[in-house]
């Protein structure tokens, strides 16, 4: 495989490469609706076979050091992994004030939301297939923001193999009308206690996708609340949880390698 050269801007990217010096990573540069854009994708290199691709959307913060740091473990030697720009480069929240006026932006349009969500992949094939990205083979995955985003994305109908969703929005202004456009197969990955995703959510979510012939699976977990896989959180309705953090990881490859079992 050619490698990636490896072409970062900002912040996020420059600690990313000092912190993780096995792995390349490549900036994709694209223009949307009058917005630059800057996602990043991390992998291994000297893979002598195709490898197939995660389109991930991160946290309400957005492609940071934290994001890239969680995209390597995603990718390890197994996986090219994206992480997606769903706000353009003037938008990079620094405190949570910041990310919610950012999320809320985009959680306003669905529309929108899908729009650059697809506007990632398409650049993500298109940029990493002459590397070495099997573009037959791609899902998206997503934490809180990204969860729900991941979520929308199925919904447009996109061809992709899955999406995962880790302690995401569940709910959606077209659920009903949009849920049975999913081709993916579909993981959602709760926490039980989550007070910002809370049961009456997770019900009606229920309750649409068993009308749909989506192939879905919800996994709630005990003791969890809300961003329970970022060691960063720590406050009582979001917090890191090392035990569930694990399990959702490990259901997410459980997925991922039945569906692209050689």
């Amino acid at each position: 495989m050619r490698t990636l050269i490896a072409l970062l801007t900002g912040t996020a990217a420059a600690a990313f490469a000092v912190a993780n010096p096995s792995f390349e990573h490549r900036t994709v540069v694209y223009e949307h609706d009058g917005l630059t854009f800057e996602s990043t994708v991390v992998y291994q290199p000297d893979s002598e076979t195709d490898r197939p691709g995660i389109l991930m959307v991160p946290n309400w913060m957005g492609p940071t050091p934290e994001a890239l740091e969680k995209a390597a473990m995603v990718a390890g030697e197994d996986y090219f992994v994206m992480v997606v720009d769903m706000y353009g480069t003037d938008t990079r929240p620094t405190n949570a004030s910041e990310a919610g006026a950012a999320a809320g932006r985009v959680r306003a349009d669905r529309a929108l939301m899908r729009s650059r969500a697809t506007q990632a992949l398409d650049h993500f094939k298109r940029e990493v297939a002459p590397h070495g990205l099997d573009v037959n083979r791609i899902a998206a995955i997503g934490f809180c923001f990204g969860g729900g985003t991941v979520l929308e994305l199925g919904r447009a109908g996109t061809a992709i193999d899955a999406v995962i969703s880790f302690h995401g929005d569940l709910l959606s202004p077209t659920l009903e009308n949009d849920a049975g456009n999913t081709t993916a197969k579909v993981l959602v990955l709760h926490g039980a206690d989550d007070p910002y995703v809370p049961q009456s959510d997770v019900q009606t979510f229920i309750d649409v996708m068993r009308n749909t012939a989506v192939d879905w699976q919800l996994v709630q977990y005990s003791g969890a609340v809300h961003s329970f896989t970022n060691p960063l959180a720590d406050s009582d309705g979001s917090r890191y949880n090392e035990t569930v953090s694990d399990r959702a990881f490990e259901a997410m490859e459980e997925l991922l390698e039945e569906i692209w079992e050689d």
